[in-house]
């Protein structure tokens, strides 16, 4: 479930198609 982003832009990119990581895990894998 957890995935590693090179930057912001590609972690939002990747939480807006992911909508359930929000309730998941939110930006704590920040």
């Amino acid at each position: 479930m957890n995935k590693v982003y090179p930057d912001a832009a590609s972690a939002l990119a990747g939480v807006v198609q992911d909508g359930q990581m929000v309730a998941v895990g939110g930006f704590g894998l920040c």
